[in-house]
């Protein structure tokens, strides 16, 4: 039997193959070893694995963006904003769809939420324009959102992120509050255990700038 260390180095021979491998191997995490141990693995099988998982991938073109939060949908409104078990006056703030499948893990929290789509980064390119910054203020100005929760990483973009939101926000009755900080400065949500972003949702504070509170109220 061929060892497979060894014909990770070889030429492969074949250029559908390689095509293949090349596809695989451009998704994060998966290098070229891997993406060769996937693709042998759906030519050797004898069913309909490859079928299976083409009709899977094709299935990604139907999914699209919830038109209220952003969350991921197969419909106009994601399941989350369609329950009439949440409470829509409370939305959670989050940079991506990973932060959100996370903090629906803990079970912790009934509220809705707001998809940013990243973090302001001048470094990268990325401002205010290019997230989803205006339709959250949308949301607010309608007059049925009580709280905004500031579930975005504890780094440096992030908490420039949610001072600009705040700033924008100042002018609406809403109370911003912010994670407890159970999660590390300079932690990703997505990668924090559930027990502790858990915790941090509860226990999250007011939001103050320069000391003072954000709450328009008082």
């Amino acid at each position: 039997m061929l060892d497979f260390r060894i014909f990770v180095f070889m030429k492969i021979q074949s250029k559908n193959l390689e095509q293949v491998v090349e596809s695989f191997a451009d998704l994060p995490g998966i290098g070229k070893k891997s993406a060769l141990r996937l693709a042998l693995h759906l030519l050797s099988d004898q069913g309909d694995k490859i079928e299976n998982f083409r009709n899977a991938l094709a299935l990604l073109k139907h999914i699209q963006r919830c038109e209220v939060c952003y969350n991921i949908s197969d419909h106009n409104l994601c399941a989350i904003c369609q329950d009439r078990n949440r409470k829509s006056s409370v939305v959670c703030v989050v940079e991506n769809i990973e932060d959100v499948m996370a903090i629906e893990e803990t079970g912790q929290y009934r509220g809705t939420y707001h998809v940013l789509g990243g973090v302001i980064s001048p470094i990268e390119g990325i401002g205010p324009e290019d997230l989803q910054i205006d339709g959250l203020i949308e949301r607010v100005a309608l007059g049925k959102v009580e709280e905004i929760i500031m579930a975005i990483s504890p780094t440096i973009d992030g908490e420039t992120t949610i001072y600009y939101i705040t700033r924008k926000l100042d002018k609406y009755p809403v109370t911003v509050s912010q994670i407890a900080r159970g999660v590390a400065f300079g932690g990703e949500l997505q990668y924090t255990d559930e027990i502790t972003l858990g915790r941090s949702i509860l226990a999250r504070v007011p939001y103050l700038i320069n000391g003072g509170s954000t709450d328009s109220n008082g």
